[in-house]
């Protein structure tokens, strides 16, 4: 176990667990159900794999890992493509519904039937990448206009894979959060139609969207299990996705829900210093990540109401642990499947992998040679230049 990945700190942080429905009022059971039956109707929907590495899971001593691979979800590279074009039929289902005065239905939306009310309106949002190429893709089966706002260090093959969608794409100088401000400002100032993950006062409802449809994939490693995992470890970001799958897996199994474990860049920590301020906390990112996707200085007060209640721990990791993290699942132990993930995606690996070298970590979050761990490999290959750079050995910082 030693040799698998390089020792390193983490940070951890125990939540101060607030009590609550969150899980099942902030995102609703028929919230979740509406998106998994518009997703499941799409051309080119299939489950992604749920892969066990039985082998890793040996050389660390833990029962099972489990790694849902959402690197093929709809040809897009990642668990996004179920959020930004779902939230996106959404805006137009509620926008063409007034506009008409009366309700429309997605599948009408989705067919063509309002195609000329598509063709004049257009969304917006910021992302890191694969958010936007999300909205993107959705865009250009809806017939919408998309403009799509980044930040300086957005890699170019990210930014042509989203123009390649047809997507008009801005990049500017700041950060993640700057090119969130931006994106919101013009929409206000043209009477756009802003697609979010993240939530902020008076905007709720495309992120809460964005979540209910990453409940897909919650529902499909729900189903594919006999029983619930004893830990999951999810990435952080502005908390979309751990918020949508720890709801979804608070709703499958209730009291036997896995313990909730939250795992951050310990450059981008927004989480973290939110779970040990007990309040949504705001980082000013001083140096950019690798784990682009994670890149978020200022959690989603809508993910917050939920991680507040659900997560049990806060991890940070630092960046040196992302590039042999890589290299792990494209080269893998025997017997273990091949994955190639992207830098996002290994978040939770490599802070599971370096807790069980740490006898007293693992012991405060409770692993031992019984866990049984759910991981979600948020993304494939979105920047084939940077996957080629990490598997020769060029590591990032």
């Amino acid at each position: 176990m030693t040799n698998i990945l390089p020792t390193a700190q983490l940070g951890h942080v125990p939540a101060n667990r607030k009590s609550g429905d969150a899980a099942y009022r902030v995102l609703t059971e028929s919230e979740f159900a509406i998106a998994r039956a518009e997703i499941t109707a799409w051309d080119g929907y299939a489950e992604t794999p749920l892969a066990s590495l039985g082998a890793l899971a040996s050389a660390i001593n833990v029962g099972e890992i489990l790694y849902k691979d959402e690197g093929s979800r709809f040809g897009l590279g990642s668990f996004k493509a179920l959020g930004g074009a779902y939230a996106a039929v959404r805006v137009l289902q509620r926008v063409i519904s007034e506009r008409l005065g009366q309700e429309v239905s997605l599948a009408d939306v989705r067919g063509g039937k309002h195609a000329a009310e598509c063709a004049a309106i257009t969304l917006v949002s910021a992302t890191d990448g694969n958010h936007g190429r999300s909205l993107a893709w959705g865009c250009k089966r809806f017939g919408v206009p998309c403009r799509i706002y980044i930040h300086a260090e957005v890699s170019q093959g990210r930014a042509d894979a989203m123009q390649d969608l047809g997507a008009h794409v801005i990049r500017i100088e700041g950060d993640y959060d700057a090119s969130v401000a931006l994106a919101k400002q013009e929409a206000e100032e043209n009477g756009w139609f802003v697609v979010s993950d993240t939530s902020w006062p008076g905007y709720s409802l495309p992120p809460r969207d964005v979540m209910a449809g990453y409940g897909v994939m919650t529902q499909e490693i729900c189903e594919a299990l006999a029983q619930a995992p004893s830990h999951v470890f999810l990435q952080g970001g502005v908390g979309g996705l751990a918020a949508g799958v720890a709801a979804g897996l608070r709703q499958f199994y209730g009291d036997a829900s896995p313990r909730v474990v939250i795992v951050e860049p310990d450059l981008a920590a927004c989480l973290f210093e939110s779970g040990k301020s007990g309040n949504a906390t705001h980082v000013k990112i001083d140096e950019e990540t690798l784990m682009a996707g994670l890149s978020c200085g200022e959690p989603s007060p809508l993910a917050w109401e939920i991680l507040e209640e659900e997560a049990s721990d806060f991890l940070t990791i630092p960046e040196r642990l992302v590039a042999p993290c890589v290299r792990l699942l494209a080269a893998p132990l025997d017997g273990d499947p091949t994955i190639e993930a992207g830098e996002s995606a290994i978040a939770g690996l490599a802070a599971l992998i370096v807790a069980r070298k740490d006898s007293v970590l693992s012991n405060t979050l409770g692993l031992d040679a019984n866990s049984r761990v759910l991981l979600i490999g948020s993304e494939g290959v979105t920047d084939r230049a940077i996957f080629k750079m990490i598997m020769e050995g060029r590591d990032a910082a």
